[in-house]
């Protein structure tokens, strides 16, 4: 483990003065921690750049549809009981209107499937959907086995789903938004809580909250929010080693952005059954001005943007492995499924073409053992919080959260497989590196759904300006 440096900004809660979000000081600006990117560029990278495609990519048949088990019991406590508010519910596809092709078993995922029947309706009458083609030969169809057993092993950081399962059912991304859904109180309390308490990594005598949600007990004691922006707690966090801090701000940024769209898409009215959903200036303040959290919501901004950054870098670096000609995202419309490669590889042109991209190989570079052992750590610490996914109460949270947390879970993945990423055959499948589907569907949406955080973040920033 290399010894720490100290970053380059400072820990101080900005005095932001009584225009909050409106004082040019307390907006978010300036360079990240940790890495050398500006803010003010990744705006207009994804503005410009990122945001108008991937929105089109996640409309697409192979991107929309999402296979996952929202039945699956919390591992850690006796469940509160789901959700009984209307908006928390999720719509899956019916079994029937789910291609044949889609619904074959795990070698089918990467290979052709003849599809001669007639077009089957699905949710909303689009095109059928599959998993990767690729035109095989007698030798790669030997690599399913060895393939099975790699998407089995001990190597994922997260708990992935049994697309096998029962219980596990396709759902329509698009039809079931991520937005505000009224969950709240003490069960998502508990999920936050053991997110960030038990697995963040802090020593026992540094007192929490990491979760800036938490509740406090009466007006006399220490607020948690105020105690979680304590600059005792963030004097502790910048002398961590980079890849602890590395992530905790993973956390926080994941975090902030579910946040984002819960302000962005809140039930603003319902009027004779029909709701209205907008932004919500006031709740937005609540989670993010830096006078209301005493400091604290830029912080919570700006890892946001260091989220995105990381899963910028993870696109960039899979690349290679969906240039190969032997990968096609098969839906069964051979003209739409080169238009969906051909858009997914444009995006993968841009990310690369990203000049200040966070350098993953600063990560777990000190010795090769204590390395290792880190790294191990840091991924059973991130796997125990895809499988408290499994704990939260409403259906729509616990589809979106597991989605992202998967996603990001994908892009580490990637990020600490670069040597057999490059040792990918161009004609034949690799044992050494795979995507499952339910993995490339999870990896691009949340990535989405970050390019949707920092868009609607310009778009609150406007709001916040004319409101004024």
């Amino acid at each position: 483990m290399r010894p720490y440096v100290k970053s380059s900004t400072s820990v101080t809660t900005p005095q932001c003065g009584k225009d909050g979000l409106f004082s040019k000081r307390c907006w978010v600006t300036g360079v990240l921690d940790d890495c050398l990117c500006d803010i003010d560029s990744i705006d207009n990278f994804n503005t410009f750049k990122i945001f108008p495609k991937i929105k089109k990519l996640q409309e697409r048949d192979y991107f929309r549809y999402y296979k996952v088990n929202l039945k699956r019991p919390c591992p850690f406590w006796a469940e509160d009981g789901h959700c009984s508010i209307k908006d928390c519910h999720v719509e899956p596809c019916p079994e029937s209107k789910i291609p044949v092709g889609i619904k074959a078993g795990r070698s089918n995922k990467y290979m052709k499937v003849a599809n001669n029947t007639k077009e089957l309706e699905d949710c909303e009458q689009a095109n059928k959907l599959g998993a990767i083609n690729s035109t095989l030969s007698n030798q790669s169809k030997e690599a399913f086995i060895d393939w099975a057993r790699y998407d089995d092993s001990q190597d994922h950081f997260c708990e992935l789903d049994d697309e096998r399962s029962p219980a596990a059912q396709y759902v329509d991304l698009l039809l079931n938004p991520e937005r505000y859904t009224g969950y709240k109180g003490p069960s998502a309390w508990r999920v936050w809580n053991s997110i960030y308490e038990e697995n963040c990594f802090k020593p026992r005598s540094v007192y929490r909250p990491l979760n800036p949600l938490a509740p406090s007990r009466g007006e006399d004691d220490v607020l948690c929010v105020v105690v979680f922006l304590g600059e005792s707690f963030y004097t502790w966090l910048e002398g961590l080693c980079l890849e602890k801090r590395v992530f905790y701000k993973l956390i926080s940024g994941l975090h902030a952005s579910i946040n984002l769209h819960l302000c962005a898409n809140y039930l603003l009215e319902e009027t004779w059954g029909k709701p209205s959903w907008g932004p919500n200036i006031k709740e937005f303040k609540r989670r993010f001005d830096p006078v209301e959290t005493k400091g604290e919501g830029p912080r919570r901004l700006k890892n946001l943007y260091f989220l995105y950054l990381i899963e910028l870098r993870a696109l960039s670096k899979v690349a290679p492995y969906f240039e190969r000609s032997i990968v096609d995202l098969y839906t069964g419309n051979v003209e739409d499924d080169a238009d969906t490669k051909t858009l997914l590889l444009n995006i993968f042109q841009d990310t690369k073409s990203f000049p200040m991209h966070f350098d993953e190989k600063s990560m777990f570079a000190g010795d090769k053992k204590g390395a290792k052992s880190l790294k191990e750590e840091f991924r059973l610490h991130f796997k125990n919080i895809s499988r408290i996914m499994d704990c939260v109460g409403c259906d729509k949270c616990r589809l979106w959260g597991k989605l992202q947390t998967q996603g990001l879970g994908t892009a580490l993945k990637i990020l600490f497989s670069e040597k057999e990423i490059q040792k990918l055959p161009e004609n034949s499948p690799s044992k050494g590196f795979q995507l499952t589907r339910q993995e490339i569907v999870a990896l691009l949406n949340a990535f989405g759904r970050l390019s949707t955080s920092i868009r609607e973040l310009q778009n609150f920033k406007v709001l916040l300006q004319h409101s004024r």
